[in-house]
């Protein structure tokens, strides 16, 4: 190994141990070894094999480090039988919603138990390059601390560009620069999403934006500020968080109508009242907010549960027929779901409510237990909060798929996402494509092992992953990033169930 080579490696260990928030010691900890040894590895003063590099690579929970390595894969043995117990993580998407709302802060912030996934990793190196400084303490939680002045021109494009999310810091950053520009944003290939109805929700404040050559082009008008209500078109959970958070800035009161009163949704207005913020209305679709010329307090914040790795948990137990236990369920965010698994047959039990670490949010303890199921009678689809969430409709086409019968799905929102539902005919199972919006399953099916790429949408993506765990034989997901941009350790957490799922690398 050059020399050369050793120095640079010895840097990015050296950025990754810092950004995981880890002294020397505490990584030698980690390694077995000492804090001599990781300075000399920092230095490039000492050689490193292969078995080493992996190994930092998995104390940092860092990409970085495995160099050349290539995407990861998942080879699953099945069928499986789980058991035990489970934690539902934080939620994903409030996670990243809150960071980017802590750029309306000039004070500290701390959130709790994030989930440290790649959309957060993403993000995080979209702050740190604007010159917000962020830091891990002990696993999960995180600290976020701005800048006086964000360096907009310094922002990082690659990382931009592999976030949908992004297109969130148009809310807050309407406020600290009269011109800026964000890379266009990337994310799950979905199908054409523009910047109109984000528009629709930031023009009152004065935003305009043109998209042209690969980025937002934002300029605002300080004059102009919301004279009435503002109708959303789309009630989009995004959109509605790009306006509570520009109204979260905007002294004197902001009316929000077709507001989306989705989980998190919820927790942002949560975070925004440990600000300062007034807001009424929180879980209906009409809000309104008492923003303020400027915030500046230290702020700690523990965001609810994930609703949607609670329905992927419950689909994991249902397509194995499996007894295991779901605590810290954000019950009110899966009553819907719930309601429609009765129907089809599945048998469970629940605990007695409990509040969540926000103070808000009501959680349950599920209990799965192996059921005989029945297609629905009528077609499943999804609608705006309280109704069957959007990003919960796929795990019905695998839960479908090993019940008895017919069953509809209807996925209205996104275009061609049913397409991505075909792929379980590659393991066996009967999913007919009515239109790019409809799909007809049939069922039972006997799964059987094969080797697919990743689907480049999260959600049936892990659809796919789910199947296999009930497929007999042997099972190779290729190029599974997609799923790390959404879950936090998924397939080692499901192997802690009894899964057998081995994560490897081309060679």
């Amino acid at each position: 190994m050059a020399v050369d080579y050793k120095g640079r490696i010895g840097n990015l260990i050296r950025d990754a141990r810092k950004h995981r928030g880890l002294t020397q010691t505490q990584l030698a900890d980690l390694l077995s070894t000492s804090q001599s040894a990781i300075n000399r590895i920092e230095k490039g003063h000492q050689n490193l094999s292969l078995e080493m590099l992996a190994r930092i690579g998995e104390a940092l929970d860092s990409e970085i480090v495995a160099l050349g390595a290539g995407p990861t894969h998942l080879r699953v043995q099945g069928p499986t039988t789980l058991s035990g117990s489970i934690e539902v993580k934080t939620s994903k998407n409030a996670g990243v919603a809150l960071l980017c709302a802590s750029l309306l802060n000039r004070g500290r912030t701390t959130l709790r138990r994030v989930a440290r996934i790649e959309e957060v990793n993403r993000l995080l190196e979209v702050l740190n390059s604007i010159g917000v400084q962020t830091r891990w303490i002990g696993d999960d939680d995180l600290e976020i601390i701005p800048p006086r002045e964000f360096d907009l021109s310094r922002i990082n494009e690659e990382a931009a560009r592999r976030t949908r999310s992004v297109i969130m810091f148009l809310g807050p950053l309407l406020h600290r620069a009269e011109t800026f520009d964000l890379p266009y944003a990337g994310g799950c290939n979905l199908g054409t999403r523009t910047v109109e109805p984000h528009m629709t929700a930031l023009r009152p404040f004065g935003l305009e934006v043109k998209a042209t050559d690969g980025s937002y082009h934002a300029q605002v008008d300080r004059a102009v500020g919301p004279r009435r209500p503002i109708v959303l078109t789309e009630r989009g959970d995004t959109v509605t968080e790009n306006a509570l958070m520009a109204a979260a800035l905007h002294p004197g009161e902001t009316i929000i109508r077709n507001a989306s009163s989705n989980y998190m949704v919820q927790d942002l207005c949560f975070y925004l009242q440990k600000l300062g913020v007034e807001i009424e209305g929180i879980g209906t679709t009409t809000l309104r907010i008492t923003g303020l010329a400027t915030i500046d307090v230290d702020v700690d914040y523990a965001p609810s549960e994930d609703p949607i790795e609670a329905m992927s948990l419950l689909a994991a137990a249902i397509v194995t027929k499996s007894s295991i236990t779901i605590t810290r369920v954000p019950i009110e965010f899966l009553e819907i779901e719930l309601a429609v698994l009765e129907e089809m047959n599945f048998h469970y039990e629940r605990s007695e409510e409990y509040v969540a670490r926000n103070g808000h949010t009501r959680l349950v303890d599920l209990h799965t237990k192996p059921s005989q199921l029945v297609a629905p009678l009528d077609k499943i689809h999804p609608m705006p909060f309280p109704g069957l969430n959007i990003d919960n409709l796929p795990f019905f086409a695998v839960i479908a798929a090993v019940a008895d019968g017919q069953t509809f799905l209807h996925d209205w929102v996104y275009e061609n996402r049913a397409i991505y539902l075909t792929e379980l005919t590659k393991l066996g199972g009967h999913v007919k494509l009515l239109d790019p919006h409809r799909v007809m399953i049939e069922g039972p099916t006997s799964f059987s092992g094969a080797e697919l790429v990743c689907p480049p949408a999260l959600r049936p993506a892990v659809v796919i992953l789910l199947a296999m765990l009930a497929s007999k034989g042997t099972s190779v997901l290729r190029s599974t990033y997609v799923i790390h941009r959404g879950y936090e350790d998924l397939a080692e957490r499901l192997s802690a169930l009894g899964a057998n799922i081995e994560t490897f690398r081309d060679i």
